[in-house]
């Protein structure tokens, strides 16, 4: 099953809706909708969420999309812009 990266980043100061989100979000990943590798915020050097990464499995680009798509951070309007793009584990083999 194909691998895809999902990057959505952080609207500037938008560190109180993330906050306020965040609980619906961590349900959402969790949900089973698509197997999530791995997950987590990308961070500025001083520890500050300037966005949201995550590793999944999916069938297809339009299982991925429509799950970024219905992230509760999505949805509230956290992300000023979402990439995907498909990714291939190389390390460790």
């Amino acid at each position: 099953m194909p691998h895809f990266l999902i990057q959505g980043w952080d609207k500037p100061n938008s560190q109180d809706l993330r906050a306020a989100t965040r609980p619906e979000h961590l349900r959402h990943v969790n949900s089973g909708q698509v197997k999530v590798v791995i997950a987590g915020p990308m961070l500025t050097d001083d520890g500050q969420p300037i966005g949201s990464m995550l590793v999944v499995e999916a069938e297809s680009r339009a299982e991925v999309e429509a799950f970024a798509n219905a992230d509760p951070y999505a949805k509230a309007g956290l992300f000023g812009r979402i990439d995907i793009l498909v990714w291939r584990q190389v390390i460790p083999a």
